[in-house]
């Protein structure tokens, strides 16, 4: 990887496009790929979003997102469920291999961490295998621990492991995003383990002083604390050799008009991955 082949904007970076728009940006700023919302799909069409991708040229590497396993109330997991089986199949619709999968966080009220990590377990007990019939991979994506009560009671990527190794590797992987697991101690070890399961490669930097809704709070590469050409390095050594996903929630990044925030990111990606 030396320049921008490996490159892929993920939508939410450019939030205020349109998936039309997002297509053409990467177009005009040569990044071969392009990470898909189910909510810019939908509102422009499953089947022209998939054409219009495919027209342009761009690959498609992965889909946001599946999860939200964990309720208790029977009726809402089976509409959990339902959901996610259609993620599968938008997926495959839009020719990526890899739907993403943010687990959820605890039900309201509850302080049960144990029953919701089982719920995710036997939802993807069900879900893996129409994930294989679709030859879609679902990639679990630890979150960082202050998002475990609300968005995901999976934090790290040893726990995202511990689950997809319940699964065949071709059916469940992981996402290695570097703003949810940058802190781990045991990151490195974790990594390697991963050989084979790695799905999905995000990037975005960890800046301070955090925002009021730290969900926002990610930087443009290069712009915080993390060291990404150890980083990088790791991932490429445990045989990841995808595409390195830019995916930016910031609300001054998406206040900045789309065409310079692709500027930035293109920038970011020689300077600090590229070459690695």
């Amino acid at each position: 990887m030396t320049g921008t082949e490996r490159l892929s904007l993920n939508q939410i970076t450019t939030r205020g496009w349109s998936l039309p728009e997002a297509v053409r940006g990467c177009v005009e700023a040569g990044i071969p790929a392009i990470g898909l919302w189910r909510d810019k799909v939908a509102e422009t069409g499953l089947a022209r979003s998939a054409k219009l991708v495919r027209d342009a040229g761009l690959a498609v590497s992965s889909l946001c997102r599946g999860g939200f396993l964990t309720a208790a109330d029977p009726a809402l997991r089976r509409t959990a469920l339902a959901d996610n089986l259609r993620a599968i199949e938008e997926a495959a619709e839009l020719g990526t291999d890899t739907l993403v999968m943010v687990v959820g966080g605890l039900p309201d009220g509850s302080r049960d961490l144990a029953s919701a990590r089982s719920r995710v377990r036997d939802a993807f007990a069900e879900l893996a295998p129409h994930a294989g019939d679709f030859g879609v991979r679902l990639a679990i994506e630890p979150l960082h621990p202050m998002f475990c009560a609300d968005r995901a009671v999976v934090s790290t990527l040893g726990q995202a492991l511990d689950l997809a190794e319940q699964f065949p590797a071709r059916q469940v992987g992981v996402v290695v995003d570097s703003y949810h697991v940058w802190w781990d101690p045991q990151l490195a070890e974790q990594i390697a383990r991963a050989e084979g399961r790695i799905a999905s490669y995000q990037v975005c930097d960890w800046t301070l002083p955090l925002p009021a809704d730290a969900l926002l709070g990610r930087g443009h590469v290069g712009d915080g604390h993390i060291d990404f050409r150890t980083l990088t390095d790791r991932v490429a050594a445990a045989g990841y050799r995808g595409y390195v996903e830019v995916e930016i929630f910031n609300e001054e990044v998406w206040n900045t008009p789309g065409e310079e925030t692709l500027r930035t990111v293109v920038a970011r990606h020689l300077a600090h991955v590229a070459g690695r």
